[in-house]
């Protein structure tokens, strides 16, 4: 197995592209597990000529191995995508990359959480840290993937060259992209309330967010405690640190914002991407339609 090329894959994606440790981790998965398919297809070593000379035929075979496992059609279209990813890493600039349709995915919409929900969901996380301090750091954290609609991520490369925070943040997304997103005074009082507990220096260029060693904290640990903290409130399986996000946008633009304006707090390339939002925005409405009609039966 070429592991060289996957090695520079990795720092590609990390240095160059800024991918999150979660997509790296699966784009990485993904091409073991290809070129472990190709050493038994093909036969023999796999190798940066193989790579290069692939055609649709062998993407094509590795996918129905895969569907063979049980893959659903939206995992595959994540893994043909970073297939696609990785092939133009190995070929570099101008390579061609086999070209085929991925499966049909039907889109699903984001699922809010209710404010009320947001904010209970923070408090049981808290009140069910070990320590004091985490409590009061997941806590901030939470707050702020809600009050300012930042990606899990965006919000564990924050540094102390942050704080004090003021009524606006710098956030450096996808794609180094940086945007500009307001601090609400509670997300603000509860990020200084962490800093203040916690047993760590927190210096400029130190994260902002650490772990309970003092080390940068882990996005799979704060996972776990809203998973915990979820089943204890009986929320859906869905409520995710990135549905807190989509709690932002949703509730940003039911209050009259703008697709645009969004669009820029959002970090979105793409309008596209924000219009989703809208269909979540009707779809809520509905519910409250159906649930408050005496018709709507």
């Amino acid at each position: 197995m070429p592991q060289h090329l996957i090695r520079d894959w990795d720092a590609h994606l990390a240095h160059e592209q800024r991918r999150s440790e979660h997509t790296r981790r699966a784009y990485i998965a993904t091409a073991g597990r290809f070129c472990a398919f190709l050493s038994r297809h093909r036969g023999g070593a796999v190798d940066a000529a193989m790579l290069k000379a692939l055609t649709p035929n062998d993407l094509r075979a590795f996918l129905a191995d895969r569907r063979a496992e049980g893959l659903g059609n939206a995992s595959a279209a994540r893994e043909l995508s970073a297939l696609r990813t990785f092939l133009r890493f190995v070929g570099g600039s101008g390579a061609s990359v086999p070209q085929m349709r991925g499966p049909r995915v039907k889109k699903g919409l984001p699922r809010p959480v209710a404010p009320a929900q947001a904010m209970q969901l923070a408090q049981d996380v808290e009140h069910n840290a070990r320590e004091g301090w985490v409590g009061a750091r997941d806590f901030a954290l939470l707050l702020l993937l809600y009050g300012a609609g930042l990606r899990i991520g965006e919000a564990l490369t924050l540094t102390g060259a942050a704080l004090p925070l003021g009524d606006t943040l710098r956030v450096t997304g996808k794609r180094n992209k940086t945007r500009i997103v307001p601090v609400l005074p509670a997300v603000a009082a509860a990020v200084a309330r962490y800093v203040a507990a916690c047993p760590y220096p927190i210096a400029k260029q130190t994260p902002l967010f650490l772990g309970a060693r003092g080390g940068p904290l882990q996005p799979g640990v704060v996972r776990a405690s809203v998973r915990a903290a979820r089943r204890a409130l009986g929320l859906s399986d869905r409520t995710t640190p990135h549905a807190l996000r989509h709690s932002f946008a949703t509730h940003l633009l039911a209050g009259g914002a703008d697709l645009r304006s969004l669009q820029e707090l959002l970090g979105h390339a793409s309008l596209a991407s924000t219009q989703v939002y809208t269909a979540v925005d009707a779809a809520h409405l509905l519910d409250i339609y159906r649930s408050a009609h005496p018709r709507a039966e």
